[in-house]
């Protein structure tokens, strides 16, 4: 008896992995992650072709320090593996990769880039989470309101708010958040992620202290993009409004909520959707200026320095970072929009 009820067990379980493998979804998650290895193969070769056609590389910036002898620059040279042709660089680089997920040593702080990006990431990731959330929180309502009170005085408003957000530059925006950080001292904190006295902080405290510095970065990561955000929105659901189905919904005597919140927001939804891959690229270049700004501990700091250093595999694993970034983030807004609608089949987006 036992026997034959473990057996059924086990056919169940075969059962549901057969299922699971030929799943719609797992088939097109499988299909996405095969495209995006290619992807990012591809990106790498350019990425560090095009690394390399910039004139000198880090060696050159320290060729002027008295300090370090020629035969130091040599040894570096050899040590980073320099002196070989680009071609062998690169293989070298990206069978580390491919074999132990090691993406090299950063020339400038003679540690493993992987350690670095990790150190890095939390900060720049709640920076630009933190700015998503309070983005959509407001601009889909904003947007809304703007669309149900169309050429009113409120939508006018709306409107103007939307284009000014827009009009402002990024860099602007934080200078003018800056400049109003001076003029409240100490209401708001204008640099690093904590205060000198975090550690004696209690656990709740921390955090605290961790958001009360996040205020004026995460506004000016939000401002810019609540304003197109608010302005996409309410041009969506004007069109949904003017659809056949939704005048029918009306006439058939549904209260005006469940028309505007059931039937025309859920349509008006899935382009936003789509656009919510793209912003979650963009945490890392997005959340740069506001890290220079406010001197936030983040990866865009570490980039630009690394740039400017001409730092190789500190650079080339930015790049991939960023590259992969935008993979994920499309492959979750594919996924959001078949979970949202599904009508939508997961094969006909490409």
């Amino acid at each position: 008896m036992t026997s034959s009820r473990d057996s059924a067990v086990d056919n169940l379980r075969a059962i549901s992995f057969r299922n699971f493998l030929t799943n719609e979804t797992t088939l097109y998650i499988l299909k996405r992650l095969l495209q995006a290895l290619l992807t990012l193969f591809l990106a790498s070769a350019l990425s560090f072709v095009i690394i390399q056609l910039a004139p000198g590389d880090y060696l050159d910036t320290l060729k002027g320090n008295p300090q370090i002898s020629p035969e130091r620059l040599a040894e570096l040279k050899q040590q980073f593996g320099l002196d070989q042709p680009p071609i062998v660089q690169y293989w070298r680089w990206l069978v580390r990769v491919v074999t132990r997920f090691d993406f090299g040593t950063s020339f400038v702080y003679f540690r493993p880039v992987s350690s670095l990006l990790i150190e890095r990431i939390p900060a720049t990731l709640l920076l630009a989470i933190a700015s998503i959330l309070i983005t959509w929180a407001i601009a889909i309502p904003l947007g809304v309101v703007s669309a149900v009170k169309q050429n009113t005085l409120i939508d006018k408003i709306l409107r103007v708010l939307s284009y000014l957000g827009q009009g402002f530059p990024s860099f602007i925006t934080a200078l003018a958040l800056l400049s109003i950080a001076q003029n409240t001292s100490p209401l708001f904190p204008v640099g690093g992620m904590t205060s000198i006295n975090h550690a004696d902080l209690s656990p709740i405290g921390k955090i605290l202290d961790i958001g009360w510095h996040m205020i004026l970065p995460t506004l000016a990561l939000s401002i810019t993009s609540f304003a197109g955000l608010q302005r996409l929105t309410r041009g969506q659901l004007l069109d949904v409004l003017r659809q056949d189905y939704i005048q029918t919904a009306r006439a058939k005597g549904l209260p005006e909520n469940k028309v505007l919140y059931v039937h025309a927001l859920r349509n008006a939804i899935n382009p936003l959707i789509t656009l919510l891959g793209f912003e979650f690229a963009s945490l890392l270049s997005g959340a740069f200026i506001a890290e220079f700004f406010f001197n936030w501990p983040g990866l865009g700091r570490l980039i630009l320095q690394a740039v400017q250093a001409q730092d190789l595999y500190l650079v080339m694993a930015s790049l991939m970072m960023g590259a992969a970034m935008l993979i994920i983030g499309n492959l979750l807004a594919d996924l959001l929009l078949k979970a949202v609608d599904p009508r939508i089949k997961l094969e006909d987006l490409k």
